[in-house]
């Protein structure tokens, strides 16, 4: 298989174009920068998916495009969360289908139906929320929408929704939580009883390729979407507990309430928004909301329509993280 990964210097487009690598398939992967630290046998091309004739040559000749590329940030302008994306994934979609490609398979988040409650087992079935705390779920829901809408007699679409990727080599989730605890920051919001649902850099791969390869013309997985995580739902301060105490970092005494924190962040969204601070607001009330409630989901759909299971468990991913961290040369 020929495959195109978009933000593949990413932590997740990494590990899928080092996977199909490694299955012997012909990789090519795009985005702003030179990645060194992805195989030299996978092709490189610099540039913006908001650039159709970009995409337009290097979707050429493809069998398979992963659309991991997006602007996940929850603060910044909403014209750059819509441009990226929405544009951004409206214009891989038309350069699919410009070229003939046969497979889409896009990565979307469980955030696209998350509005202030707590989600506890839902499948896909739940709909969209009316309103959004912030522009990154609200323009990757319509962004999944483009993808579903996509699927047809042309092009076959998949949209998976992981939820915290985590493991050795990710530059968000557990540097931002470490950094946090060494700067005494780490503040526990809510009464701490929300579970979540996680998922581990390789099962969050392994679920990719599955996808992709089960849809096709007629297939029933083609134009769906599925939520995907390790299928174990943490409590997710007892989580960050496990991280801080194996880390020998000092454990979390400081607590606030869910209203506290989100009438926080109401007011911190507001005074940085007049004052065009261009920093995220050290609170906001999507990020309360992430902080005090639950959600985890059904995976049963992903099991049932393309067989995916995890393939490493919390324990070992927990042991293979805490590796990667004491010897950084290593992960």
């Amino acid at each position: 298989m020929r495959a195109l990964v978009t933000g593949g210097g990413g932590f997740l487009g990494s590990g899928i174009a080092k996977s199909l690598h490694e299955k012997q398939h012909d990789v090519t992967v795009i985005g702003r920068n030179h990645y060194s630290h992805l195989p030299k046998a996978i092709k490189q091309f610099q540039g913006d998916i908001r650039d159709l004739d970009f995409l337009r040559k290097v979707h050429v000749g493809m069998d398979a495009v992963f659309h991991t590329a997006a602007f996940p940030a929850i603060w910044g302008q909403a014209e750059e969360f819509y441009s990226i994306n929405v544009d951004g994934t409206r214009n891989i979609i038309k350069a699919c289908l410009l070229t003939g490609i046969a497979k889409l398979v896009y990565t979307s988040s469980p955030s696209v139906v998350f509005g202030s409650t707590s989600l506890e087992g839902v499948d896909e079935s739940i709909p969209y929320p009316d309103d959004y705390l912030c522009e990154y779920p609200r323009t990757k829901a319509i962004a999944e929408k483009l993808v579903i809408e996509a699927n047809g007699q042309d092009l076959s679409t998949i949209s998976l929704r992981p939820h915290l990727i985590w493991g050795p080599g990710d530059p968000h989730l557990i540097p931002r939580l470490l950094a946090r605890a060494d700067k005494g920051k780490l503040v526990r919001v809510g009464n701490g009883d929300n579970k979540v649902d996680i998922i581990y850099i390789d099962n969050a791969v392994h679920a990719h390729l599955k996808a992709c390869d089960s849809i096709g013309i007629g297939k029933a997985s083609s134009g769906k979407v599925y939520f995907i995580s390790d299928g174990d739902p943490v409590n997710l301060w007892d989580w960050i507990s496990e991280l801080l105490e194996k880390t020998n970092r000092p454990s979390i005494t400081r607590s606030i309430s869910y209203q506290t924190a989100s009438c926080l962040g109401k007011i911190l969204e507001g005074i940085f928004k007049f004052g065009n601070i261009k920093k995220e607001p050290p609170m906001t009330r999507f990020l309360a909301s992430q902080l005090a409630t639950s959600h985890y989901f059904n995976i049963s759909r992903a099991k049932n329509d393309f067989g995916y299971e995890p393939v490493v468990n919390r324990k070992e991913g927990m042991n293979r993280l805490i590796q990667s961290l004491s010897d950084p040369q290593g992960c």
